[in-house]
């Protein structure tokens, strides 16, 4: 999974992240890591998401470093403006940020990741979405875990 993931990352000129996304990942894989705080087989993506650009909505931040600007304003015409710069996409995580850029039609492609284990708690993804989004299935890819990646193009 974590291959898989540093493979995405790899293929996008940044990330999009909401204040909690980044704050999030800022604390897990900022360096430097205490000794023994990874495993050995996450350091490939903990360097990757380190050094990759990094954009954060926050109306709340005031600042932030760690490769990263702030994006504030009219979000549809900020995230519009990035796309045109950005020569092999953005990759965006998150929970609110993605519902809120679905809900603007700026997500050119979803990829969902389905584990094989059921936690019965945690966000609803698109909870709250104002109209349905038809998708494409245009790949699927299982892992050894149990976990399938499935990536759509919404339908145009």
């Amino acid at each position: 999974m974590h291959r898989h993931a540093v493979e995405n990352l790899g293929q996008a000129d940044a990330l999009l992240f909401g204040r909690v996304t980044y704050e999030m990942m800022e604390a897990a894989f900022r360096p430097p890591a205490p000794t023994g705080a990874r495993p050995d087989w996450m350091e490939p993506f903990a360097r990757t998401i380190d050094a990759a650009k990094k954009y954060v909505v926050s109306s709340t931040l005031d600042r932030v470093d760690w490769n990263a600007e702030l994006v504030r304003g009219d979000l549809g015409k900020a995230v519009q403006e990035l796309k045109r710069e950005s020569g092999r996409g953005l990759f965006v995580g998150g929970v609110r940020l993605p519902l809120a850029l679905a809900e603007l039609g700026l997500i050119d492609e979803y990829e969902f990741v389905v584990q094989p284990r059921l936690a019965g708690h945690g966000p609803t993804l698109f909870a709250g979405l104002s109209k349905p989004v038809d998708l494409k299935l245009v790949s699927r890819l299982e892992f050894g875990s149990g976990a399938v990646a499935m990536r759509y193009e919404p339908k145009r």
